[in-house]
């Protein structure tokens, strides 16, 4: 994919909801097989994410380079054994929701004009700058 229509936006933003990282991959791939790059980078404390990011061995190798990580991940529907994760904590994770919002503000980005990634990506950051500024 080049920056159009099918591009995924990657985010981590920090407990305040203000942008920390930021990735794109194309639209057919999964959204876990970017998460490793994404997190080589930083080294959070805790980690809330929505279900595509439930697989045992994602949690495992993070757990295996942070072991003091705290991961608050709900359950796929289809997991044979269910685990637990804190409900609360994972109320936090409407931050990330909240900067999408702010970022499709942007109609530039909200309608995917850039064909390449590159300018994508560079909408995006200037984008993100200017909510962090206001």
């Amino acid at each position: 994919s080049r920056g159009g229509l099918t591009t995924k936006i990657h985010a981590v933003t920090d407990a305040l909801g203000n942008p920390v990282c930021l990735h794109l991959s194309p639209g057919q791939e999964a959204d876990i097989s970017h998460a490793p790059a994404i997190l080589k980078k930083i080294f959070p404390k805790a980690l809330i994410a929505d279900k595509a990011y439930d697989s045992n061995d994602f949690m495992n190798g993070l757990k295996a380079v942070q072991p003091d990580i705290i991961l608050v991940i709900p359950s796929k529907r289809n997991r044979r054994q269910m685990r637990d994760w804190d409900r609360e904590l994972y109320k936090e994770r409407n931050k990330i929701e909240r900067f999408f919002n702010r970022l499709k503000h942007y109609r530039r980005i909200a309608t995917r004009y850039d064909k390449t990634a590159r300018n994508y990506l560079a909408f995006i950051l200037l984008a993100s700058s200017i909510t962090l500024l206001l």
